[in-house]
């Protein structure tokens, strides 16, 4: 059995300044002022779009994300719309073969220490999931039906499109205090990144959420104290 910790990959994103441009070039046709337009002015007119709250100006842009997280979390992420998905399938996936290395692949829970008496009773459950599913197969299943017995701790991998304006509802609902700590896990970092190659769109959400860290993942990381 395979322990990762969850990830992010940016697939697609348009070019800052490009992005900028044609988000002011469309907003711009909704009050005819396209003549004031200058090389200099997209970033202050997509800043005044979202301070208004013309948010729909900006679902002319998209971004594409491939996420490494468990199976758990993409229950929650798949609820988002408007959004495409691509995701892994246990039905086609057959990790008793060689390529996936004859075992299963989890996702490191952060909120148990590795030394806790949580995080053990966690990773037998695990192994315990990972024989079952090797057992079945080996017996003759297909793994859609060997599927059954495995956890939401998997990993998988996930693929998601969506226009910014819904990247903007994302962030805004999983990187809540309130959002369950794993996708929050995935979302810090992917918003910092945004931040910084996505220019205006998503600043006020990274000042919401990440500003008093320093720009850092630092909220995320939330373990239990330990059990004597």
């Amino acid at each position: 059995m395979l322990i990762i910790p969850p990830s992010h990959e940016i697939l697609y994103l348009p070019d800052p300044e490009e992005l900028l441009s044609n988000l002011e070039r469309a907003g711009r046709t909704c009050y005819k002022s396209e003549d004031r337009i200058t090389p200099g002015s997209a970033r202050k007119f997509v800043a005044t779009i979202l301070k208004s709250g013309h948010h729909s100006v900006i679902e002319h842009a998209v971004i594409t994300v491939r996420f490494i997280c468990d199976r758990g979390v993409t229950h929650e992420l798949v609820r988002h719309r408007l959004a495409a998905y691509s995701q892994e399938s246990t039905r086609y996936a057959n990790y008793s073969h060689d390529r996936f290395g004859r075992e299963i692949t989890v996702i490191r829970p952060l909120f148990w220490a590795e030394d806790s008496p949580q995080y053990r009773v966690w990773a037998q459950a695990m192994n315990q999931a990972e024989a079952a599913y090797l057992a079945l197969i080996d017996q003759g299943a297909r793994p859609e039906q060997a599927r059954s017995v495995l956890p939401n701790s998997l990993k998988t991998e996930i693929v998601m499109t969506a226009n910014l304006r819904e990247w903007r509802h994302v962030f805004s609902l999983r990187c809540s205090p309130a959002a369950h700590p794993q996708i929050r896990e995935i979302m810090f970092p992917l918003l910092k990144e945004l931040h910084e190659r996505a220019p205006v769109i998503f600043d006020d959400l990274y000042e919401r959420f990440l500003g008093s860290e320093g720009g850092t993942e630092g909220p995320v990381v939330q373990t239990e104290p330990q059990q004597n």
